[in-house]
């Protein structure tokens, strides 16, 4: 499954666009109060154990979004857009969604 953020991929043509296709990825954001307990994990401003949960999110939602592609024939996913929130009381937890179109390359 090809993923990409372009509207094309090089050398291939689309044959069929088959659909806007979405995945989405909510997780526990117990890791904020977490961090503020655990300084030590911030350096230079920046926090591995944070990024390692977003990473974590992110992978989840893309694949979500591939497995939704797969389930309509895709071989790629065009245009993909990946957001992130956070919602729910006192900013608990972390959501990202991604979303692109599927689409079947001409062989």
């Amino acid at each position: 499954m090809i993923l990409t953020t372009t509207s094309l991929v090089e050398g291939r043509r689309v044959e069929h666009y088959l659909g806007i296709v979405f995945g989405e990825a909510i997780v526990g954001a117990n890791i904020f109060r977490d961090l503020f307990a655990s300084i030590r994990d911030i350096v230079g401003g920046r926090s591995g154990a944070y990024e390692a949960e977003l990473r974590r999110a992110r992978e989840l939602a893309l694949e979500e979004l591939a497995e939704n592609a797969r389930r309509l024939g895709a071989d790629a996913v065009l245009g993909i857009d990946v957001d992130y929130e956070v919602l729910g009381q006192g900013n608990s937890m972390l959501m990202v969604t991604a979303s692109g179109t599927a689409v079947k390359l001409a062989p």
